[in-house]
């Protein structure tokens, strides 16, 4: 039986604005126990930060984490599924991108959700497969 995105997803998505300095946006991830953010502009979600975004984008090339805006090293391709896909769909669709994470979306494609690769990594194998 094929395992649903909402049985695997995090439900737990944090937004914060474009213009929030790099190190308060690893305070955050570190506070709620999570490794991203999807940025905002106004109302608008506008990409996603990682933490390995912070450190590969911004610390490696020597940027202040204090005066870098996560907006400066945010991917921007936002890429949904539903949550009623299956996990097989949103792996392969994460696979066709090369990305390691997918906002899940309802049907009527608000934000429920976030699935990653660890989370589905996570996922309890069956004694069938």
């Amino acid at each position: 039986m094929a395992r649903l995105v909402a049985d695997a997803m995090t439900r737990q998505v944090v937004y914060l604005p474009d213009d929030t300095p790099l190190d308060e946006a690893a305070q955050a991830m570190r506070d709620r126990g999570i490794g991203d953010v999807v940025v905002t502009r106004g109302p608008t979600m506008s990409g996603i930060v990682t933490d390995r975004d912070i450190v590969v984008r911004a610390i490696a090339e020597g940027l202040p984490p204090a005066k870098t805006t996560i907006g400066a090293v945010a991917s921007r391709e936002l890429v949904m599924v539903e949550q009623s896909a299956t996990v097989e769909d949103a792996v392969q669709a994460m696979r066709v991108r090369g990305i390691r994470r997918v906002l899940v979306c309802d049907a009527d494609r608000n934000v429920v959700g976030l699935l990653s690769l660890s989370d589905v990594a996570l996922l309890p194998t069956s004694a069938a497969a």
